[in-house]
């Protein structure tokens, strides 16, 4: 079985071929250099480069995989959540293939090609513990099957991927702006500056980085004479280590949640034996060293993806649409391309109105 998927929901036009032998037979990512002048992607500008690189980058990609068009057994494309244009782009483009090569079409939650991910990269089984941390989603989830989470936690603001992205365009460090902090920490005391840990004692598994980054922002400001961050100079010693302080306790703040949902994972699936992460931020190197020591201490299998196959890709989407092709999951061609698109939208929620309670 050989599926195409389609990756256009944010500033990464991709595709990719993959077969339920669990091998990648060929991938394409573009990702755009057009947004970096602005610190952050234009949904605009990158609707448009989706649309002016989409057809070659899926003809680089079958002629990668060598594989013919006819020979694809469906199309998958990620259908939402993300920015609309650039999700419409990919939807149409395999919908469009779909119904020229008479194949099955099938719409793929981005968020659920995150979750999926480890699935083909390191064979993990259901059900699992997953952290899926990104620019735009942060969430805590036990994976039962395809199309089957149940959510225990979840931001209440900020993504943590979105905060560290704030906290580097305060610092003039650039976009985007997680592994540039990551790259300044190394030489920076994580100790320095104490900072807060939102929601530490909520009750429940959510998750907030809001006030994190605003009180990163208010020792930015330290360092300006008039107070605006703008004008703020940093040593490059005290820049390296408001970097290693923020990436520290924002880490912390994902481990003093993760614990409680692994303690709850442990009680109510106990026939699981992983913890992994997916999403952009699990390309973190310190993040995913801290996670391995705590499925380590709880006796867990710690997974993760390469980190080429962290942020979006359409190995991803291929994956997921297979899955949910053997599954006998297709979409009608009048599928709508969806902005937001809860992953555990028709899946029971966890004991407690905010997910389980700690």
């Amino acid at each position: 079985m050989i599926v195409l998927g389609i990756e256009s929901s944010c500033d990464e036009t991709a595709a990719a071929v993959v077969n339920d032998q669990r091998e990648i037979l060929g991938e394409t990512v573009l990702s755009q250099e057009e947004h970096k002048a602005y610190g952050g992607v234009v949904p605009e500008i990158a609707a448009r480069a989706h649309l002016e690189h989409i057809d070659d980058i899926i003809e680089k990609t079958l002629k990668k995989a060598g594989v013919k068009p006819e020979e694809l057994d469906a199309i998958a494309a990620a259908a939402g959540p993300g920015l609309i244009g650039g999700v419409t782009v990919g939807v149409m483009a395999a919908k469009a293939l779909a119904l020229a090569l008479n194949k099955p079409f099938v719409a793929v939650n981005h968020l659920e090609g995150h979750a999926l991910t480890a699935r083909l990269t390191a064979g993990v089984s259901y059900p699992y513990l997953l952290l899926l941390v990104s620019g735009g989603h942060c969430q805590i989830l036990v994976v039962k099957g395809v199309g089957d989470y149940e959510r225990l936690g979840t931001t209440i603001d900020d993504a943590a991927g979105e905060a560290f992205d704030k906290v580097a365009k305060m610092l003039n460090l650039g976009y985007p702006g997680g592994p540039m902090i990551e790259k300044m920490a190394e030489t920076g005391n994580e100790n320095r500056f104490s900072l807060p840990h939102p929601l530490q004692g909520s009750g429940d598994l959510n998750l907030s980085f809001s006030g994190l980054k605003t009180a990163v922002r208010k020792i930015i400001e330290s360092y300006s004479p008039d107070g605006k961050v703008e004008h703020a100079i940093l040593p490059k010693q005290d820049l390296a280590d408001v970097c290693a302080c923020f990436q520290k306790t924002a880490t912390e703040c994902l481990l003093i949640k993760l614990e409680k949902a692994i303690k709850y994972f442990k009680t109510h699936y106990p026939e699981g034996q992983e913890l992994v992460v997916a999403g952009g931020v699990a390309a973190n190197t310190y993040l995913r060293g801290a996670l391995e020591r705590l499925a380590k201490a709880y006796r867990l299998t710690f997974a993760a993806p390469p980190v080429r196959f962290c942020t979006d890709n359409g190995v991803m989407i291929a994956w997921a649409g297979l899955e949910r092709f053997q599954k006998g999951l297709v979409d009608d061609l009048d599928f709508k391309p969806r902005p937001r698109w809860p992953l555990d939208e028709n899946a029971p929620k966890a004991a407690g109105a905010g997910g389980v309670k700690a």
